[in-house]
């Protein structure tokens, strides 16, 4: 799914087509209610159960500056900390991670059945749950890449990472996925659900497939979740 929210690491999908580009989705990404407000979807979020803070993130933008995509926090916004205090064992990197990175990002996908190249010659391919999976597995991984491992290694870990997410969102009737039911709207909806080490990911669709959501965390349990409409998006971050 190639939009203009992107960095630079790219993967190439199973079926061989054009390479998809990690959308950066981590800190210090800018937080403008802007890019929200223009979109011709709904946006979603945590549902009123969960009284915690909420964080805009950033959105997600076409060639011709449609809005394709955005995400939501929930919890305490996570950081990268690459200060191990001298300590290169796995104690300090749990310590580390643990202790800050309890959050749940929820990414909204508008569903699009069609979708032209940036110069109008030719059709990219339809957004999907498909696509909010992807969206959701690369967004987990700009949070919990490796801080601590030496530059090379860690893009050499990002490449390999990413294109794992890609192939796994292509798959999404296989292993690892399994099924979750949770409440979209107060509605139980199936999401496709997987776990790794760096955190969990979860998407589905709603509004009878208008909006596909995707969603990512760790250190908050995905279990006894639920999604809901954005009432007014302005009350994120304030």
């Amino acid at each position: 799914m190639e939009t203009t929210s992107r960095a630079a690491t790219a993967a190439t999908s199973s079926d061989g087509s054009a390479p998809r580009e990690v959308p950066h989705h981590g800190p210090g990404t800018r937080r403008s209610v802007d890019g929200y407000l223009m979109a011709s979807f709904p946006w979603y979020g945590l549902d009123e159960a969960f009284t915690g803070r909420r964080w805009l993130m950033q959105v997600g933008t076409a060639a011709d500056g449609t809005i394709e995509h955005g995400s939501t926090g929930h919890g305490t916004e996570p950081t990268l900390r690459t200060d191990w205090n001298g300590r290169p064992d796995k104690a300090a990197r749990t310590e580390k991670f643990s202790g800050a990175q309890r959050f749940a990002v929820v990414v909204t996908v508008a569903s699009r059945p069609v979708r032209r190249s940036a110069d109008g010659t030719g059709v990219l391919e339809a957004t999907s749950v498909s696509s909010a999976a992807w969206l959701a597995g690369a967004g987990l991984l700009s949070y919990t890449w490796p801080a601590h491992m030496e530059r090379a290694l860690r893009q050499s870990w990002l490449d390999q990472q990413t294109a794992l997410a890609w192939e796994l969102a292509d798959h999404l009737d296989e292993e690892p996925w399994t099924t979750l039911s949770l409440p979209v709207d107060g509605v139980a909806t199936d999401f496709r659900y997987r776990e790794s080490d760096y955190g969990w990911v979860l998407a589905g669709s709603a509004q009878g497939g208008a909006v596909n959501i995707g969603a990512y965390g760790r250190g908050m349990s995905a279990y006894g979740m639920g999604f809901a409409v954005v009432k007014d998006i302005t009350d994120y971050g304030r």
